[in-house]
């Protein structure tokens, strides 16, 4: 190796090893970053919440019901408020798919008269919704066989003949999104994190290279006061996330078929609050960081978590129950959610308040920890 190539690597492995934030960095982040995306990523379907409205209440459908539910792949979210309503409990996230068995099911299959029942599954995951279809048709086909079996037994011994099974109709409907088109369900995703990378990344960035270039100090040493500083930096990003948010329904709406079916002053008020927590940590990040190269690594060991654990790729309820809670403290779950609620499934304010309420929380605690931060930094 020449002597002045070996020089300039020894210098850059001198100036990463000397800065103590960087090493964990690129060390630390992408092993953390290895384990969430291992864990979070699951495209496996598991704990479907299943609502079962049961009116026959007999042996054979009580029977069946156990059988739906052994596997694990459903998980039993029944009560009797929400089987009144079950196309609204699914509309509410209460659960994503409800059978209905009718009442005189198991009569009728005793006495080989034609059966009906019914499922609903929410398609605006539809991973989920395919699932459920296949599931369907499968429980039909074993609800047929069961009665097949039940008659064989009581009539083969005594006539010799093998009785005709009955038949059974199967109602399947899938809601919100009955093509199951993967489209309609990631584009709200989709900007969810295009919002989290222009205004977090390029909120740390800019204040970071301000700070290398010393134009921040010399910004300081005007009338202006530091709150005013920091709200002018704000409230561009606000207005450029405002509209992306624009530009991204408007072409999902046209290119892919997006419904928006949902108020445009909920969905107003979501992006709004989800900007704030957003510019929050990027803002948070700057102050944290001493140069653009640790802001930009910095946001990006916080982008990649947040998205694997916010349900925009896979559901939350398919990654382990230890990591489950963690996904509480990322504002890009309660953002995806409401979107989706709302675009898709026309939800009003008693639907999405909670996720409105976490983003505004979360929104008001990181602004108010970076601004301190930010006036301790510049003091």
């Amino acid at each position: 190796m020449r002597p002045g190539l070996l020089a300039v690597v020894r210098k850059e492995v001198l100036q990463v090893t000397r800065d103590r934030r960087m090493m964990p960095l690129l060390v630390i982040a992408p092993v953390l970053q290895l384990v969430v995306f291992g864990y979070a990523v699951d495209f496996d379907v598991d704990h479907l919440k299943t609502l079962v409205c049961d009116q026959d209440h007999r042996a054979p459908s009580r029977a069946w019901t156990r059988r739906l539910l052994a596997d694990g792949s459903f998980r039993d979210a029944s009560e009797e408020d929400r089987c009144r309503a079950p196309e609204e409990a699914i509309r509410r996230g209460e659960a994503d798919v409800a059978l209905v068995l009718p009442p005189g099911l198991s009569r009728d299959l005793a006495r080989d008269r034609p059966v009906s029942f019914q499922i609903l599954a929410d398609g605006t995951n539809p991973l989920d919704g395919r699932f459920a279809r296949q599931v369907a048709l499968g429980a039909a086909e074993a609800l047929e066989a069961d009665a097949r079996s039940a008659r064989l037994e009581a009539l083969r011994g005594t006539t010799g003949i093998d009785p005709t099974p009955p038949r059974i109709d199967l109602s399947l409907r899938v809601l919100y999104n009955p093509a199951l088109k993967s489209r309609v369900f990631m584009v709200p995703g989709v900007a969810a994190m295009i919002l989290l990378v222009v205004t977090t990344v390029v909120m740390s960035m800019n204040l970071a290279r301000e700070r290398e270039l010393g134009t921040l100090e010399q910004v300081l040493v005007t009338p202006l006061r530091r709150w005013e500083l920091l709200l002018g930096k704000v409230l561009p990003f606000i207005a450029l996330g405002a509209v992306d948010v624009l530009l991204i329904l408007t072409m999902g709406a046209l290119i892919f078929g997006v419904p928006i079916r949902g108020s445009l002053s909920l969905l107003v008020t979501g992006t709004f609050l989800y900007i704030l927590s957003t510019v929050g940590i990027g803002i948070f990040l700057s102050v944290l960081a001493r140069n653009q190269q640790q802001a930009f690594l910095m946001a990006f060991g916080v982008i990649m978590p947040g998205i694997l654990l916010s349900g925009v790729m896979t559901p939350i309820e398919n990654m382990p129950v230890w990591l489950q809670p963690l996904t509480a403290l990322n504002p890009i779950r309660y953002y995806v959610t409401m979107l989706r609620a709302v675009l898709l499934k026309g939800a009003r304010l008693a639907d999405v308040w909670r996720e409105l309420a976490a983003m505004g929380l979360f929104g008001v605690v990181i602004l108010a920890a970076a601004m301190a931060r930010f006036r301790k930094r510049l003091g």
